[in-house]
């Protein structure tokens, strides 16, 4: 696969970075992983990094490319969740550590995703976004029944509030897990934690997208910290991963 990769994670305006993210790169699959420590919990930055290295295990202990992509993300999700768990032991439920993730597997011209909670992962192509995770959230239950538009989404009450993540309840938690989805040349793959979509609209991200004549990582960057200024001063941790799928 010929492909261009990049990622960033920026503090925001808060004293800790709670996020992680990761691109792992092999010769016959790639994996992108971003993790978002929940702030609102005991250290949500081990919830983080316990779980990125557990998936970023798995990946690297699996042959590639990988034979069974999909039964691949629903076990080392599970096993990072069960990780991340094992951290709360003990615990008051309210102190257990937790995070929620999004992880994409690229491999033969496809990608394969999963999520947990409110980190996302995009499918931009052209001048659209062709495909998006929907969020395990209060918020999005409303968006899915109709009872508030993508437009009120952002400046919700309520958008913080995730209804499943890795870690706090030992149960495995509601995860998605996508079908195969094709790649095309000029295809873009972006996972983030919610501290870059919740401040972006869908036109900064197919811009982003279309930033071909210059490298991935300068336009994640500039994606990044744009994410960063909307916010402030009380923006979140805010970290993506994307790749740029150029040919077979």
């Amino acid at each position: 696969m010929q492909i261009e990769t990049a990622d960033v994670s920026l503090i925001g305006h808060r004293e800790e970075n709670q996020d992680r993210v990761a691109v792992a790169a092999g010769e016959h699959a790639v994996l992108l992983v971003v993790i978002d420590g929940m702030g609102g919990h005991a250290e949500g930055a081990r919830a983080a990094e316990t779980a990125l290295a557990s998936l970023l295990e798995a990946f690297w202990q699996t042959p590639h490319p990988i034979f069974d992509p999909l039964g691949f993300l629903h076990l080392a999700l599970g096993r990072a969740h069960d990780e991340v768990a094992k951290l709360g032991a003990g615990l008051a439920v309210e102190a257990r550590p937790r995070a929620t993730c999004a992880v994409c597997l690229v491999q033969d011209a496809s990608a394969y995703w999963a999520h947990v909670g409110d980190s996302r992962v995009y499918q931009l192509r052209a001048t659209q976004v062709l495909d998006r995770t929907r969020d395990h959230s209060h918020v999005e239950v409303l968006l899915r029944e109709g009872l508030i538009t993508e437009a009120e989404v952002h400046g919700h009450p309520m958008r913080n509030y995730v209804e499943c993540c890795l870690g706090g309840d030992t149960a495995l938690p509601e995860m998605t897990i996508s079908t195969r989805r094709g790649l095309q040349a000029g295809d873009v793959l972006l996972l983030c934690t919610d501290g870059l979509w919740a401040s972006l609209k869908d036109q900064d991200l197919v811009k982003f997208a279309q930033s071909s004549g210059r490298s991935l990582r300068d336009a994640l960057l500039e994606l990044g910290k744009r994410a960063v200024e909307a916010a402030a001063p009380y923006s979140d941790n805010t970290s993506a991963a994307a790749l740029r799928f150029v040919a077979a």
